[in-house]
């Protein structure tokens, strides 16, 4: 790790954080004991002031020589002491042409937040004040006592506080900041650097085994978090190694099936041929010839077009409707033509001429000749398609008359090899048209299906442009 990337990581932030919140903290405790220091400065200006009074009770005349008065009141750095016995005030240290107090302090009536707001306004005094303290005195709360005295002196002890406070903090944030600096480190930041690191790697060389993350045996989130990843890139590496499994045996099946159509195509024109021989025995089996073979060469078409995962781009242009179905109808019958069986097969296209949507004409033509031609193999003999326009979009209704889909068809339905509903189908081709319908922007559903036949829905949007680089798999 580089010294640029430890102090932008969680490491750095983790420690300034500690810092600000530990200094948040102090300020938050500073706040009320500046106001609290005050508050026994101020006392302490009422005791001293009441202590230097008691030199007058040992005095036979109750007063003292100015110089002594003088030494007593620098003594307890005020101007003037008075106190009070019941509701007389009596003057016992200092004269009235002392200064004249510019405010007075009642410390009767300090409140928590008043006593802070107090101690903040004598930090921020530029000049020295004169106070006028009122309290009961720390010696005797039953004697008021009144002291005059200057703020400088106050001012310049509460920052001399504020100052050791600051430093203190400081040592304070530090010690905390660092322990809980390590304490994270070990605790937290190292073992998510280690994940971080192997999601890294893993990303990097996801087939390179040496790169798995150790299982942790912690209890906590991130040793939770270990185990989980560990076991997700030991599935995930399983995965990729199916994939690859997987496309090279579907390599290996589009080259076998490109073969085997070649045969079977030889083996078409063969079986056209014997379709119109004289001898009445072939002329009859060749129609159910000619339809195995075309459904052997469909098949190896959409095992094919399947394997290759292709992800064309969608070519998208204004179609009407109608034509675009009568075009799927017509490739559907001409299959049927070759199997003999376009004499009774029936499209019925309901599909108003009106009718207008925004798609790629020849992956849309794939979706309904997929649905139709798997209702004719079913054995139906009619498709009738109708269509209606609804908030936007296309409602397209694919019915025929079929037997039906059996229960399993259903449960596995648009699964590709598993949701065929006759005997050697692959169930490729809705899947196929389920995965088109969708990258259009819309969808397919099955409506209904019973002895009565069965019925799809195709939804696709109207007039609704499409991103010309969204892309479909198929």
């Amino acid at each position: 790790m580089n010294k640029n990337r430890r102090w932008a990581g969680l490491s750095a932030r983790l420690l300034l954080l500690t810092v600000v919140f530990v200094m948040l903290a102090e300020v938050l405790i500073y706040a009320p004991s500046a106001g609290r220091f005050r508050l026994d400065y101020l006392n302490g200006l009422l005791s001293d002031g009441h202590l230097a009074t008691m030199a007058l009770e040992a005095a036979p005349t109750g007063a003292v020589p100015r110089p002594l008065e003088m030494t007593l009141l620098n003594h307890a750095h005020v101007h003037s002491v008075e106190l009070r016995l019941g509701n007389l005030w009596t003057r016992m240290l200092g004269s009235d042409s002392g200064p004249q107090p510019d405010t007075i302090v009642d410390l009767r009536k300090g409140t928590f937040f008043g006593l802070i707001w107090d101690a903040f306004v004598t930090i921020g005094q530029s000049e020295n004040r004169v106070l006028r303290v009122i309290g009961p005195s720390p010696m005797n709360s039953s004697i008021l006592v009144e002291v005059v005295a200057d703020e400088a002196p106050l001012r310049v002890a509460l920052i001399d506080y504020s100052k050791r406070i600051l430093q203190l903090s400081l040592l304070i944030s530090a010690i905390t900041a660092t322990l809980v600096y390590l304490s994270l480190q070990f605790l937290i930041v190292r073992p998510i650097g280690h994940l971080t690191d192997s999601m890294v790697q893993f990303h990097d060389r996801p087939e390179d085994e040496t790169v798995d993350i150790k299982a942790s045996k912690r209890q906590d989130e991130i040793g939770t978090a270990v185990r989980v990843l560990a076991a997700m890139q030991s599935g995930v590496r399983a995965s990729l190694t199916q994939r690859a499994h997987l496309a090279a045996l579907g390599e290996a099946v589009s080259k076998i099936n490109h073969d085997l159509r070649n045969i079977l195509t030889s083996a078409q024109l063969i079986s056209d041929r014997l379709a119109k021989s004289e001898d009445p025995t072939v002329r009859a089996t060749s129609p159910a010839l000619v339809q195995a073979i075309s459904r052997a060469v469909n098949l190896c078409t959409q095992v094919v077009v399947f394997s290759q995962a292709r992800r064309p781009r969608l070519e998208l242009a204004d179609h009407p409707l109608r034509d675009l179905l009568e075009e799927a109808g017509d490739n559907v019958l001409e299959v049927g033509e070759t199997i003999a069986q376009a004499a009774v097969w029936h499209w019925l296209n309901d599909v108003p001429e009106s009718a207008l949507i925004r798609c790629d004409r020849r992956q849309v033509l794939r979706i309904f000749e997929n649905i139709a031609r798997n209702a004719f193999e079913a054995g139906a003999t009619e498709v009738r398609l109708d269509a209606e326009e609804r908030d936007g979009r296309w409602i397209i209704g694919i019915s025929d008359n079929g037997p039906g889909l059996p229960e399993r068809a259903k449960s596995n339905l648009f699964q590709p090899f598993k949701g065929s509903a006759r005997a050697g189908g692959t169930g490729l081709g809705l899947a196929i048209a389920r995965e088109l319908t969708v990258a259009h922007g819309g969808r397919l559903f099955l409506d209904r299906s019973n002895t009565n036949g069965t019925r799809f829905i195709v939804e696709i949007p109207a007039g609704k442009a499409i991103s010309e680089n969204r892309r479909i798999s198929v």
